[in-house]
């Protein structure tokens, strides 16, 4: 069986362009791969554009947007239009989690306009661990195009 024909889901990990911090993509990447998923781990600091074409060029069947510095509402929203901009990606599964604003936790109002501006679910910091991997435990598996 050929790479491409495993069970498991393509997932492209990154954080929003204005984080520099690398060790939660480094444990996603790990959590993932255990799960048995191909994963692209796009690293720090990762320019819009940059996501946009990686997801363009890979298709991949999830994209996971984390973040740590308390800007990951804003630098969120802005990324996930451009996302869904591309008729190519607008139905790919996209998710962000990690520390969202600078205040704590944005509770049911940020949750909704992250959703509303297009990710498929949100993951506040600190007590979303379970249901990231109950999520991506629902997404068809081996479907990347």
């Amino acid at each position: 069986m050929l790479a491409d024909e495993l069970p498991g889901l393509d997932v492209v990990v990154t954080n929003v362009a204005s984080d520099s911090h690398t060790w939660n993509l480094v444990y996603l990447q790990l959590v993932l791969e255990e799960l048995g998923h191909r994963v692209r781990n796009l690293g720090a600091c990762v320019p819009d554009d940059v996501l946009v074409s990686e997801c363009l060029r890979q298709r991949p069947d999830l994209v996971v947007v984390s973040t740590v510095n308390g800007h990951g509402f804003v630098d969120g929203t802005r990324v996930i239009g451009k996302l869904r901009g591309h008729p190519e990606l607008a139905a790919v599964p996209a998710v962000i989690g990690g520390k969202l604003g600078i205040t704590g936790t944005g509770g049911r109002d940020r949750n909704a306009a992250l959703r509303a501006a297009g990710f498929d679910a949100v993951f506040e910091d600190g007590t979303a661990g379970a249901a990231f991997t109950a999520f991506v435990g629902r997404l068809p598996q081996g479907v990347s195009t």
